[in-house]
């Protein structure tokens, strides 16, 4: 099946990324990431942009009110919904300056993971860490990942589905609220002539949802990891999704213009959306 896309804004993002929806918010955020920007859209379809630092990974909404964001080496809290709340670190999480935070989630406990990259995407480099609740100390779950990226989990909450982009597919790990993660496996794998797994999103229907960088598309894999769904996109940097509306109905997407001829893809780090006949579930909100 093949799901039409459309554009919600002009480009304003030049590496947009993570997209969230909540209604706590009254609608959409996500990313300008190497621009350090969080974005949101409001009900009249503007965009509004706040500076956080040199980069602006993730961002999610707290369990107690206000808002989580990964920046560079560190995590910010805002103890308000509002986009311009104060901020305050729980400290730097490494000092090495080539290592990044890149993208992540929350687990159906309240723990965010956060994953890294090296700035050159060196080999094997990067991590995926969970921050444990109160103090957000990060613990390694996954060594060794190149390029940590789409995070999402079954609405079940047994599954988890995690993209190292450079290996080309999306795997599965089983959750335990006690003792987390575990058994990591293939779930779907990408031709990589159709471009690489970057961010992903879980349905209703336990429909994998990803995003693929280079590819021009989003691939919905069934829950046995059947591909049964593309929306094509204008544009090659496909970078993430998130459903929302009022009922959940509306896929939103990530673009980005990174080294993109903009003569040849004018739409690129536009935001997009597509109404795919199914619904997402609510965003996973973190307990820090």
């Amino acid at each position: 099946m093949t799901i039409s896309a459309y554009t919600v804004t002009e480009p304003v993002a030049a590496h947009g990324e993570g997209p969230v929806w909540s209604a706590r918010w009254g609608g959409l955020r996500w990313v300008d990431m190497l621009a350090g920007d969080v974005l949101a859209l409001d009900e009249r379809g503007a965009v509004h942009r706040r500076h956080v630092g040199a980069v602006a990974a993730v961002v999610r909404p707290r369990i107690a009110g206000g808002y989580l964001v990964a920046a560079e080496r560190e995590l910010l809290l805002a103890d308000t919904d509002d986009l311009d709340a104060p901020l305050r670190s729980l400290g730097e999480a490494w000092s090495d300056p080539a290592i990044r935070m890149n993208e992540g989630g929350c687990d159906p406990g309240g723990r965010f993971y956060i994953g890294s990259m090296a700035y050159d995407a060196g080999r094997g480099r990067g991590s995926f860490y969970v921050a444990e609740p109160p103090d957000g100390t990060l613990r390694v779950v996954l060594p060794e990942v190149t390029i940590s990226n789409g995070f999402d989990f079954s609405p079940d909450g047994r599954l988890a589905y995690y993209a190292d982009t450079t290996t080309g597919r999306v795997d599965v790990l089983d959750y335990d609220p006690e003792g987390g993660l575990s058994g990591r496996r293939p779930f779907a794998s990408v031709d990589p002539a159709r471009g690489a797994p970057d961010g992903l999103t879980v349905d209703a229907e336990g429909g994998v949802w990803v995003a693929l960088w280079d590819g021009g598309a989003v691939h919905r894999y069934d829950a046995g990891g059947r591909l049964d769904a593309v929306i094509d996109l204008p544009v090659q940097k496909v970078t993430a999704v998130a459903f929302g509306g009022e009922r959940l109905e509306r896929l939103f997407i990530t673009t980005s213009a990174m080294n993109v001829d903009r003569g040849e893809q004018p739409e690129a780090g536009a935001l997009f959306a597509a109404d795919p006949g199914v619904t997402g579930r609510p965003v996973l909100p973190t307990a820090l």
